[in-house]
């Protein structure tokens, strides 16, 4: 504690002369005291727990912004129940789908459900086909049975007492307990969970609330029914609406429109079923401005600018939804087109720019440049420690340096650098520049940037706060 601190804020003569008023304010700057020497005492025992946190404590190159993304924010923020969107951006082969996965495996270690996609995959400009790929990604059903396991514990019993094969009613009768007041304490706590939640769609919260007494036993869903929910909830077309009717949903589809709300909801479910919270990582998202697209996308005009509101809308609501978050990563031509780019779209530019530049990676920074991170935090030994991983030679630290000096000046990021000097052998000793900056295509084809990354399909490949 400083000084200023210790000094009370209140006096007795503060207090008009009133004695008890001024003993009230000291006893209130005791227990501010206390409390804060308290709270500062269990954050720094906090921060130091690598078990607790999945921090890898090197903070060493890309680490330097990957351990703290996992602490400040999949730990501390987004775990407690905060929800966040993140940018990760740089020049082709700077990491991006690298530190992506990276993140994501860091957060499924920590218990949160992972999504991950390419916007080469899927298309963004309407947000219904964003959620049907996140909820193709979760498995529901586990979420659901999470739930159920949850009712059990408030209704006061231990789920891991109840005998495999046996519904929770089941269970109840073999105890004698399956009474009328059970059952209706039953579908209170289900009304509760679901139906009362203020972070759920009402159609979603009923369909969950009835997949949920499936699997308890009470109310009873016949699988037909079951498959109906499960169908309507994935956007099959082939529900007729007068099924939805007579399970007492509301004859509706999943649309543009509500897409959002639903994915509240599911994210909301996640965390009810014993999960951390939900992140989803979106990789490609330079693809917005590319007149080639891929195989099956290619984005017009107008496309370009619904997706880039329907992530305006996306940023707007964050802060409506629990335990969620976003990142997406983008080549740093989506930033330089002025003309197709997102500063194209002022009102999504206006929520993500960084309006305070630093001389120093700031790590708080909605948009990351893995460039400007590179510059700050790669040294010679951090890439030939790189180089090792890649399966080829290990390059010296010589050739780390010049290749440290060619990315300043190049359009290639230092990953990719590396991983081209690593399978590379120069006719003349120490011309690494040449040899590394050969075979540009060669880029076009691998795109991992880091190791393992050009392993495997790209589909599957990506996640933002």
């Amino acid at each position: 504690m400083t000084a200023g601190m210790n000094k009370p804020i209140l006096s007795a003569g503060s207090c008009a002369g009133d004695e008890w008023s001024g003993g009230l304010a000291r006893l209130m700057m005791e227990n501010f005291d206390q409390r804060f020497e308290e709270y500062s005492s269990g954050n720094e025992e906090k921060a130091e727990d690598p078990k607790e946190t999945g921090a890898s404590n090197s903070g060493e190159g890309l680490d330097f912004l990957l351990d703290f993304w996992v602490q400040k924010y999949l730990v501390e923020y987004v775990g407690e129940g905060g929800s966040k969107i993140k940018f990760v951006t740089g020049r082709e082969g700077s990491g991006k789908s690298y530190f992506l996965r990276r993140f994501s495996e860091r957060a499924k270690g920590l218990g949160y459900v992972t999504v991950q996609f390419s916007a080469k995959d899927v298309w963004l400009n309407d947000f219904r086909e964003i959620y049907f790929e996140i909820l193709r990604q979760c498995d529901l059903e586990q979420c659901v049975r999470g739930c159920a396991r949850e009712v059990i514990r408030r209704m006061g019993f231990d789920p891991d007492e109840i005998p495999e094969g046996q519904t929770f009613m089941d269970y109840l009768a073999s105890q004698g307990q399956a009474d009328g007041i059970t059952k209706r304490e039953l579908r209170q706590e289900l009304k509760t969970m679901f139906l009362q939640n203020p972070l759920m769609d009402n159609n979603f919260a009923l369909a969950l609330s009835l997949m949920t007494g499936g699997i308890l036993g009470h109310p009873m869903l016949e699988d037909a029914n079951r498959e109906i929910l499960l169908g309507w909830l994935r956007g099959d077309r082939s529900i007729k609406l007068s099924l939805l009717r007579s399970l007492g949903l509301s004859p509706s589809r999943i649309t543009k429109y509500n897409a959002r709300y639903m994915l509240r909801s599911l994210s909301e479910v996640i965390r009810l079923g014993g999960f951390k919270g939900l992140l989803v990582a979106i990789d490609d998202l330079d693809i917005l401005q590319s007149k080639m697209g891929s195989d099956t996308i290619r984005y017009t005009k107008l496309r370009r600018e619904d997706t880039y509101e329907s992530i305006r809308q996306l940023i707007d609501d964050i802060d409506s939804c629990r335990g969620m978050m976003f990142v997406f990563a983008f080549d740093r031509v989506l930033l330089d087109n002025e003309n197709a780019g997102i500063k194209a779209y002022q009102a999504l530019w206006m929520r993500i720019q960084n309006e305070i530049v630093s001389e120093r990676f700031n790590r708080f920074i909605d948009i990351a440049d893995l460039d400007s991170l590179a510059y700050q935090e790669y040294t010679p030994a951090y890439l030939v420690k790189m180089s090792e991983e890649f399966g080829g030679r290990t390059i010296t630290e010589a050739e780390a340096k010049e290749i440290l000096t060619a990315s300043r000046q190049g359009g290639i990021g230092v990953p990719e650098l590396v991983r081209r000097a690593a399978e590379s052998a120069p006719d003349v000793e120490g011309d690494i520049l040449a040899a590394v900056l050969q075979n540009d295509s060669r880029t076009n084809d691998s795109r991992g940037i880091l190791p393992e990354e050009t392993a495997g399909p790209r589909k599957g490949e990506g996640a933002v706060l």
